[in-house]
């Protein structure tokens, strides 16, 4: 197995969830989330208290699977740091790489969550998880990782570079994740893709960097900067090419959804789990496309992740 670095965010995720009042309300084209009023008082039916952020997410996945899993993000000295570090020790993670910040807190998310269809609203305080200018690409020396996987550094890219540009000397393969503050900057984005082994967005934020309405259009743009890219499209399923291979994919299972939170990092993270096993590439984008499956079966960004000795049935995939 592999040694593999998770780069992101770590939160405290705490759900509200209810099946009447946080239903979504359609207003002409648009739709509320919930006719709450203000000033009233709500009965939530259930509280529940998780730990997600993309870093977090990902790294269970490979700790799961059975990878050497390490991750380096931003807590605080809090209950909610304390929730997170927990989880990293129940789930055999290594987290010696983890900075503690003083003047913020742990980064907190509050998901509204609709019961009875799955819809949710997220409010996120990022705190700890907003800024990554502490990270030191040194500690790549020590860790010396065979992958990095990297989320979201909230548009850092003078961080991502140094990372990057570290993991490279070393021979250390990197996936990336971007979010929106690093897709804000496509320019930048671009220059950071050359030292990219493995590429994944989905359909809105491949369009973002590159032109196209096509899935085939977006995957052929980008992989004149990157070998290997994944572009995901919802219940639409994908599309995805090694350079040798190129395959659209749908769903893996049509399901009821629980919980649509963590759905990309459980793929991303799923598919690089089984590929850095030395899995082919087909069968990779099969278990990432289980992974997330799993994951919005159940409330909570991670507690669907699968391990890897599950056994899979066949989905729609076809080599083109």
């Amino acid at each position: 197995m592999a040694r593999i670095l998770s780069l992101g965010s770590a939160l405290q995720d705490i759900y509200l969830i209810d099946k009447d009042d946080l239903t979504p309300t359609s207003i002409g084209s648009a739709s509320i989330f919930g006719s709450i009023l203000v000033g009233s008082k709500v009965d939530i039916d259930k509280i529940s208290y998780e730990v997600g952020g993309g870093g977090i997410n990902s790294a269970i996945t490979f700790s799961r699977h059975g990878h050497e899993a390490i991750f380096m993000g931003n807590i605080a000295n809090d209950s909610a740091g304390a929730a997170i570090l927990k989880t990293l020790d129940r789930e055999n993670i290594d987290s010696s790489y983890i900075n503690c910040v003083n003047n913020k807190s742990t980064g907190t998310s509050v998901v509204l969550l609709d019961a009875k269809g799955g819809e949710r609203t997220i409010l996120t305080y990022r705190g700890a998880s907003d800024k990554f200018d502490n990270f030191s690409a040194d500690d790549l020396d020590l860790i010396q990782p065979d992958w990095m996987y990297v989320t979201t550094l909230r548009g850092d890219m003078n961080t991502l570079l140094e990372f990057f540009e570290k993991a490279k000397s070393l021979g250390t393969k990197i996936m990336f994740n971007p979010g929106g503050r690093e897709l804000a900057e496509p320019k930048k984005l671009i220059g950071l893709l050359e030292d990219v082994d493995i590429l994944i967005l989905n359909k809105t934020e491949a369009a973002q960097i590159v032109p196209g309405v096509l899935l085939e259009e977006l995957l052929y743009h980008l992989n004149n900067y990157v070998e290997t890219v994944i572009i995901t499209d919802g219940p639409m399923g994908g599309i995805a090419s090694n350079g040798k291979e190129t395959y659209r994919f749908g769903v893996y299972e049509d399901i009821k959804i629980k919980d649509a939170t963590g759905a990309g990092d459980a793929f991303g993270s799923g598919f690089l789990a089984h590929f850095a096993a030395h899995k082919s590439f087909r069968d990779s984008l099969i278990f990432g496309a289980a992974n997330s499956t799993s994951v919005i079966s159940r409330i909570g960004a991670n507690k669907g992740i699968l391990t890897g000795d599950e056994t899979l049935h066949l989905m729609p995939i076809q080599k083109i």
